[in-house]
């Protein structure tokens, strides 16, 4: 068996030393045995390398012993009883003993030659497997060894089939074989098996040496026992095709097999259709003049060097179509025609029915042509037996006969009746031989009818057409009649939608519709009566109204409202034109004076009267959404003359019209403020009303009616609402009642109230009850100076008050109804040295002073002639603010008046005490 490239492989080379070898030597004197020892035991060296070796004894003198070896050496070294030598170069195992020595017999023995796997094969597989077989699988791995460290494994894919390991053979023992039997399988179909070999020299120290066989593939497959299905036609006419087909179940793999297909020797080339298992070859075959006869139609499977086949017998055959011939294929009406039908010699013909004498004889017939055999079709039938079976071909012909044109009522009617409307095709059709043209037009040369096409039908197309067909053997004519029929229609013409008649006259309600056929017309007045309307009719004012129309005929019906309007002369109603009117002020009514008549009547009234003579009486207009004429402020009464107008006649009515008005209240007869005095009578609220007729007025405060006789009391004051009363509607004011009172100085006190000092500061307060509002006045002691008063005078005060300021205050209260007034005395009290000396004091002061000073002070300023001491009290005199005082206030301020005091008085009167001692009326 050839090994591995010298470039590839690897010497190796094992030297073994001799374990437990028998060292034998001979002496003189006793036995004793002696040994020898190789280093290294084992070893490995790439081709072409070197190794050093190393043999040692025990024999004590050992002479010429060495080393021997057929490797080549380079160097020796050598000792007392041990010798090592260089192998270089080295490429084939070491065989022959390499130690001797002649006094001490010892031989170091090389070990046997170790190997790597590096030829693994893997035997041949069997082309096609079977499926459900046993087939062997065999691996053999020459040289390699030793066997014992050897492992082989077969494999399919990467899946182990069998391992097998030669542990126990004998060392020297190289090479190794394994065999296996493996049944086959669907699924081993392109599985791929192989060998692995290993040797494995872990135990001694080296590694593992892996190789594998090249992979092979085995192809299984499985056949069906049962023949192919062929179908094909028992007979084949010559000229023909026809398919063929050949299908087979149970194959696998379906896409390995091959089909032959074939007629005689003629391949058919099939096309093959797979169907996981099963498959069908179809192809089409063709029988040829030269293949007439038997002839058999194989059909052969094969796969994985089997086959399967079957045969059927087909027969191929000619027979032609039968041969049918006219004397003429195309003659005139009249003429003589012969038919012949003729086949093959075989066959028997049969011509319309009526077979031949013999078979192979032709059949023969003879006519004399008419109209009615124009586009007659003549058949000719032949039969022929093959095979046991009996074939028939037919052949065909027509004859044409030419004639003149017929226009027969059943192509061309004489009467059309078409809907309007739709599109329709006309058609008026002749027969003749050639085919004649028709043409339809109007006799006077009008509209022509577009035969044959498709188009509108319009009610236009109504009238009598002339048709004439034509061709080269003659002509026909014929009138035919067109009517258009369509629904009805109701036009403004023949009904209009409006008629108008005279009350008193006799008429007839007639609606004239179009349509054909002619329509039917009924009309019924709408509304609960439902009364049909026919015939003449003496009108009256309860024949108008809205009446429906109908017309009816087969193609539809229409429907119009006609609204009839019974006209007559102008009539006075009392309701709605009265004999007496009256006419309200500013009601806005104006006289309604409707007049029954149609049409409308115009209305003019007019005066007669003295105070009315010519006046125009404004009339409602009998349509509220018309424009009313402008309404009079003031209307004359008295006698109108109304007279109402159409173009039916004229009447006329007397009309007296009187005038009222509504209630009014205005300022003038209610004033809105009025103003009554406490205490006084009271009688009712001035406030009357203007209208006609007269009004009546209540008035009340808060719903109350006004009570009689009863004193007024402030209470009254208020707002009372009085509404005016009559037949034409009510008024209403607002009054605003105002109760005036005498004067009252309901307070008057003093602030504080106990005493003050000589320098302290007092306040005397006033307020009075009064309406309208009093005005306030102050009458001062004698001397009193640098008083001061509030706005409105109701509050007096002093500050640093002296010994003048002592004395009687009075406040008065004022107005247009009387004056009321009350007092409160001041009194300065001290020592009564004090007292003494101010006494004394005081009275030369006013000595000094001459008349004295008095003024009065009041509220009202200086309009009344009174003083404003707040004005002076910066200057200790008394001031007028208007620049004088006059007139009654002047006369009033001269009743009392305040007594001033110098200077140095009142230093002297500084350090005493003032009291209030009280308040006098």
């Amino acid at each position: 068996m050839p090994g591995p490239s010298p470039g590839l492989r690897r010497a190796l080379l094992c030297l073994w030393a001799a374990l437990g070898l028998g060292l034998f030597g001979l002496s003189a004197v006793s036995q004793e045995p002696f040994w020898a020892d190789l280093q290294p035991r084992v070893a490995f060296v790439e081709r072409g390398g070197s190794l050093w070796l190393n043999c040692s004894t025990n024999c004590p003198r050992p002479e010429r012993g060495g080393l021997e070896t057929s490797l080549r050496r380079n160097g020796t070294q050598r000792g007392l009883r041990w010798l090592a030598r260089q192998l270089v170069d080295i490429r084939e195992p070491e065989t022959q003993p390499v130690w001797s020595s002649p006094s001490c017999p010892t031989f170091c023995i090389p070990p046997p030659p170790l190997e790597r796997p590096d030829r693994v094969e893997l035997m041949p597989l069997p082309p096609w497997q079977p499926v459900g077989e046993n087939f062997t699988l065999s691996c053999r791995v020459p040289g390699a060894g030793p066997r014992a460290s050897l492992t082989l494994t077969l494999l399919r894919g990467a899946q182990e089939l069998i391992r097998r390991s030669f542990a126990g053979e004998p060392p020297r023992a190289r090479g190794a074989v394994l065999t296996a039997t493996v049944l086959a399988r669907r699924e081993d179909h392109g599985a791929n098996f192989s060998c692995r070999a290993e040797l494995d020299l872990r135990p001694h120290g080296l590694g593992l040496f892996e190789n594998s066989s090249a992979p092979r593939e085995l192809r299984t497959f499985s056949l069906s026992p049962d023949p192919p299905r062929l179908t094909a036609p028992r007979l084949l006419e010559v000229g023909s095709e026809r398919p063929v087909s050949c299908a087979l179940d149970g194959l696998f793999p379906a896409s390995e097999a091959r089909v032959y297909l074939a007629l005689g020797d003629q391949n058919l080339s099939p096309d093959v259709t797979l169907d996981g298992d099963a498959l069908v070859a179809t192809a089409t075959a063709t029988a040829s003049a030269e293949q007439e006869g038997a002839r058999q139609l194989v059909c052969n499977v094969s796969l994985g060097g089997e086959d399967r086949e079957t045969r059927e017998n087909v027969t191929i055959y000619s027979f032609p179509a039968p041969l049918l011939t006219l004397s003429e294929p195309s003659v005139s009406e009249g003429q003589m025609v012969t038919v012949t039908c003729a086949a093959v010699a075989q066959a028997l013909v049969t011509l319309e029915g009526v077979p031949a004498a013999v078979p192979g004889q032709p059949a023969q017939l003879q006519l004399n042509a008419t109209e009615n055999d124009d586009r007659r079709n003549f058949f000719c039938d032949a039969t022929l037996d093959v095979d046991g079976e009996t074939l028939i071909k037919n052949r065909s012909a027509e004859l044409r006969v030419l004639y003149a044109p017929r226009l027969d009522d059943s192509d061309c009617p004489r009467s059309w009746t078409w809907p309007e409307g739709p599109e329709q095709t006309l058609r008026c059709e002749a027969r003749g031989n050639p085919e004649p043209s028709v043409h339809c037009a109007r006799s006077d040369g009008g509209a022509v009818l577009a035969l044959g096409l498709l188009g509108p039908i319009t009610r236009a197309l109504s009238g009598t057409y002339r048709c004439k067909a034509a061709n080269d053997q003659g002509e026909a004519v014929k009138d035919v009649t067109l009517t258009v029929e369509y629904a009805p229609a109701l036009d403004s013409v023949g009904c209009p939608e409006r008629i108008t008649w005279l009350e008193g006259t006799e008429a007839s309600l007639s609606c004239v519709a179009h349509g054909v056929p002619p329509p039917d017309v009924i009309c019924v007045r709408s509304g609960e009566l439902a009364a049909v309307i026919e015939g003449l009719l003496r009108v009256t004012r309860e024949h108008a109204g809205t009446y429906r129309c109908e017309a009816t005929n087969p193609r539809g019906s229409a429907a119009k409202n006609v609204a009839i309007t019974v006209e007559y002369g102008p009539r006075f109603e009392e309701p709605s034109c009265p004999s007496n009117w009256t006419w309200v002020e500013g009601s806005g009514h104006l006289f309604p004076c409707e007049v029954d008549g149609k049409p409308q009547p115009s209305v003019k009234c007019v005066g007669s009267g003295d105070a009315t003579e010519g006046v125009l009486l404004p009339l409602a207009p009998p349509d509220p959404s018309s424009r009313a004429p402008r309404i009079p402020r003031v209307l004359a009464p008295g006698i109108y003359v109304c007279n109402a107008t159409n173009r039916h006649g004229s009447v006329a009515k007397t009309v007296v019209v009187s005038a009222e008005s509504p209630p009014e209240m205005d300022e003038s007869t209610c004033p809105s403020h009025q103003t009554w005095l406490e205490g006084t009578e009271a009688s009712a609220l001035a406030c009357a009303a203007r209208g006609r007729p007269s009004p009546g007025v209540l008035c009340s405060r808060e719903g109350t009616p006004w009570p009689e006789q009863q004193r007024v009391s402030r209470e009254d004051a208020g707002i009372y609402h009085c509404v005016a009363t009559n037949a034409h509607g009510t008024d209403s004011r607002t009054v605003t009642v105002g109760v005036e009172y005498r004067p009252v100085v309901a307070e008057l006190a003093a602030s504080p109230p106990g005493g003050v000092r000589p320098g302290g500061n007092f306040t005397l307060t006033c307020r009075a009850e009064a309406w309208p509002p009093a005005q306030i006045s102050w009458r001062a002691p004698p001397g009193a100076l640098n008083i001061g008063l509030s706005s409105n005078n109701s509050t007096l005060s002093v500050a640093g008050a002296m010994g003048s300021h002592g004395g009687e205050y009075e406040c008065a209260a004022t107005n247009a109804h009387g004056r009321h007034a009350r007092r409160i005395t001041v009194r300065v009290a001290g020592p009564w040295l004090w007292v003494a000396v101010g006494g004394a004091a005081g009275g030369a002061a006013l000595l000094a002073a001459g008349a004295g000073l008095a003024f009065y002070v009041q509220s009202t300023a200086c309009k009344k002639g009174e003083y404003n001491v707040q004005e002076a009290e910066s200057s200790g005199e008394a001031v007028c603010l208007n620049g004088a005082g006059g007139g009654a206030g002047g006369a009033a301020g001269a009743e009392a008046g305040l007594e001033l005091l110098g200077s140095g008085d009142l230093a002297a009167l500084g350090s005493q005490s003032a009291w209030i001692t009280g308040v006098s009326l």
